[in-house]
């Protein structure tokens, strides 16, 4: 079994000032153990574009992690920015992953298909932005698991069918 390398990123603008705690980054945490995905790193940065960007540039291309989630900034408040961020530092994007996860989640909460979130690879570094809050990316989480360790095998350039 091949081992893959991830990150988590709270965009929080009260988490990064210690204002509030983060319940929905050491949730994803959990669960990308509970597959078998070491989480090499994680932090808190505020809700600015270039803070997101420059974090995930460095774990993607300096650190070579496999796998980066966001979670936060994927709204329509004025300062949610993941995504226009994120897009700044992928190369290609993945469309089918913020279609299934908007479209699964819009089964129970039908506000689910007003996130803003994408996924896409920068290098062979698989990005993906969740929502903010825990139950969420609980939620999204489990819709990833079936087809997450297959992205990450076919972005390191492995078309082999995943077992």
């Amino acid at each position: 079994m091949q081992t893959y390398r991830a990150a988590v990123l709270t965009v929080s603008d009260k988490g990064s000032r210690g204002q509030r705690r983060d319940t929905a980054g050491p949730a994803i945490v959990e669960a990308l153990s509970a597959i078998g995905i070491e989480v090499a790193a994680t932090a808190i940065v505020a809700d600015e574009a270039d803070q997101i960007s420059d974090r995930l540039a460095i774990w993607a291309l300096e650190m070579g992690l496999d796998l980066v989630i966001t979670t936060g900034g994927t709204g329509f408040a004025p300062r949610d920015w993941t995504p226009e961020a994120t897009r700044a530092v992928i190369e290609r994007e993945v469309p089918g992953i913020p279609e299934l996860l908007r479209r699964k989640g819009a089964e129970t909460v039908p506000t689910a298909v007003l996130s803003r979130g994408i996924a896409g690879l920068c290098g062979r570094c698989l990005i993906i932005n969740l929502p903010g809050s825990y139950k969420a990316v609980v939620e999204n989480i489990q819709f990833l698991e079936p087809v997450l360790l297959h992205a990450l095998q076919m972005a390191r350039g492995d078309h082999t069918e995943h077992a």
